[in-house]
């Protein structure tokens, strides 16, 4: 049986960390998310305007924890339910 609540927070630990280091990368390294989108997203996206500011690292924060958290409830929620 998982533990959901603990899940939770170390879920939302961790997509803090990762997205603020992607920010700090994306921010430091222009280039580098050109580069994501072709081979991570499978994308080519020029002429897009780089736009960083507190507001958009917090609620990207927010809304990532928010995606997360609700995959990880998710998927708790039927580990903890469907039997073996």
């Amino acid at each position: 049986m998982i533990h959901t609540e603990h899940l939770l927070k170390v879920t939302a630990a961790w997509v803090s960390i990762v997205y603020v280091v992607c920010f700090a990368v994306v921010g430091f390294l222009p280039g580098a998310r050109s580069g994501f989108m072709m081979y991570g997203l499978h994308m080519n996206v020029t002429g897009w305007e780089n736009i960083f500011s507190l507001q958009i690292l917090f609620s990207g924060l927010v809304i990532w924890n928010i995606i997360a958290g609700l995959a990880v409830w998710l998927f708790a929620t039927l580990f903890n339910s469907i039997r073996k």
